[in-house]
């Protein structure tokens, strides 16, 4: 596996010399009280007397899991969405708690030297881009300390950073990564078609013709799918009223075969003047799939079950590794297919296989690990619970000519004790992989593979909180922590990849 840790900083970043870091940090150390730009002082009774609207200056000391930035106002821990740590800045408190505050930030007063100019104008309204203020290299040091906390607060592991690999795995260019966009229809107040993403913690469409992390090619659909809806008068959906026809633009592209998927999903069966969109969109070099995905329920989730077909074929294709993968709308498949392949090969690294070993994949998807893992191991087992992504899974398999990768339909946390308890094949493990949602890891699911008891569990995660409390669970059954690596999956966002190795205590 070639690394591709952050070696080189983007162009649009500035960089941080070593006094101005000293300087920030010295700063922030030395922060001994806020100043209240507006109202009147405070009393001296020790209360804490923070005025929602009132202006304070507030000295940036952290940053919080979602990437906002964290300071003190007369000791209350006050959030500030768009703040970067060393930022001096003068905060509207807009919501007061009983122990924190949230701000807005108002104004710099002296800018922290992480700060950069974002790449994309929409970025501090839009809810995709949390961190583009932040220099990337910023970015990545704030996710490694992240996963480091949980591990220390959460997991009570001592020397956590004896056994973390440094610095974070990021990205040469972490810019238009993203293989898959999903763009929400609308119209504004006027009745102007509206295209984009939705603002943070809100419906509220965010209209765009660019987006720095997207593919580049989007920009260009998105365009099509806009005059399409206008010249030909097309309605889009309000979430209100439950009507009208077209409600999002899903786009997934495949990055080493540069095949394109278009797929609108829309409030009924038929897309009048398909016919009309079909011809602008196949001028564009790798179109492969042209496809309708109908939704007719009035609810927040974006996809429905039903797909048509309108032009080409029902699927595209990407490639992670020498692994072959065909993606339908519906296919889960990692959005960074870049850092998925620096993922995946660390996961395997960490599996240490030999050609002999019996490998359980717990969450295994559409088997994007599984069928990676299968390449080095005798036998793969992979369960699931959502019945198409096993389907996928086994034509994965199939397509790639691998025989000794079986797959499960239901709860991990039910099928894998059913199967131990009943013994035979697949009711041992050399190697066990747990790739779960952010909840983690069911309490049942951990106890089996105990029972199991792998000489290594690879543990990937999406949420390192839960990580840190189910490595907790292991480390007191058995299992000791050995390696951990910071992947950034998910760049200039909060959001964070980290994988795991606990291996075996002797007995």
């Amino acid at each position: 596996m070639s690394d591709i840790r952050n070696n080189r900083r983007p162009k649009n970043n500035r960089r941080v010399n070593g006094m101005q870091r000293k300087n920030t940090m010295e700063a922030v150390n030395s922060a001994s009280s806020v100043v209240r730009t507006s109202g009147t002082d405070a009393s001296n009774t020790g209360e804490v007397t923070l005025v929602k609207n009132e202006d304070y200056q507030v000295l940036i000391e952290d940053m919080g899991n979602d990437g906002e930035g964290i300071g003190h106002v007369q000791g209350m821990t006050v959030f500030v969405k768009d703040a970067v740590v060393g930022d001096l800045a003068e905060v509207k408190i807009v919501k007061v708690k009983k122990n924190i505050a949230y701000g807005r930030l108002m104004k710099l007063i002296t800018p922290s030297p992480y700060r950069v100019e974002p790449v994309c104008d929409k970025a501090k309204r839009c809810g995709g881009c949390t961190m583009q203020q932040v220099s990337y290299e910023q970015q990545l040091e704030y996710k490694w300390n992240k996963v480091k906390n949980c591990l220390q607060r959460i997991g009570k592991m001592e020397n956590v950073e004896a056994i973390m690999e440094k610095p974070a795995y990021g990205m040469n260019n972490p810019f238009h990564y993203r293989n898959k966009a999903q763009f929400p229809v609308g119209r504004d107040k006027n009745g102007n078609v509206v295209i984009g993403f939705y603002a943070g913690r809100s419906h509220d469409i965010i209209d765009t013709e660019s987006c720095a992390i997207g593919a580049p090619v989007n920009d260009k659909i998105v365009a099509i799918v806009r005059s399409f809806i206008e010249d030909n008068h097309i309605s889009t959906y309000d979430e209100e009223t439950g009507r009208g026809l077209v409600r999002h633009i899903l786009i997934r592209v495949g990055f080493t075969t540069k095949e394109i998927m278009v797929c609108l999903v829309t409030n009924g069966n038929k897309l009048p003047h398909s016919e009309i969109l079909i011809d602008e969109l196949v001028k564009i070099d790798g179109m492969t799939s042209i496809c309708l995905n109908v939704n007719m329920e009035n609810t927040n989730r974006i996809l429905g079950d039903k797909c048509i077909t309108l032009w080409g074929q029902s699927y595209i294709t990407d490639y992670i590794g020498d692994i072959k993968y065909q993606i339908s709308p519906l296919s889960f498949y990692q959005v960074n297919p870049v850092q998925t392949n620096v993922l995946y090969n660390k996961a395997l690294e960490y599996a240490d296989l030999s050609g002999d070993e019996t490998v359980w994949d717990m969450y295994c998807g559409i088997g994007t690990i599984s069928l990676f893992l299968a390449q080095k191991a005798k036998k793969v087992y992979g369960v699931e619970i959502v019945p198409q992504a096993i389907d996928d899974a086994r034509h994965n398999a199939e397509i790639n000519g691998i025989t000794n990768a079986e797959f499960f339909v239901g709860k991990a946390e039910e099928v894998v004790p059913d199967i131990y308890k009943k013994g035979g094949d697949g009711s041992h493990a050399d190697v066990v992989v747990v790739d779960p949602p952010r909840k983690g890891c069911d309490q049942v699911l951990l106890d089996t593979l105990v029972h199991m008891a792998p000489e290594r569990i690879v543990y990937v995660s999406c949420d390192p909180a839960t990580l840190a409390r189910d490595v907790k669970i292991l480390q007191e059954k058995g299992y000791e922590a050995k390696k951990v690596a910071v992947v950034d999956q998910f760049c200039h966002s909060g959001h964070v990849e980290t994988v795991c190795l606990l291996s075996r205590k002797s007995q």
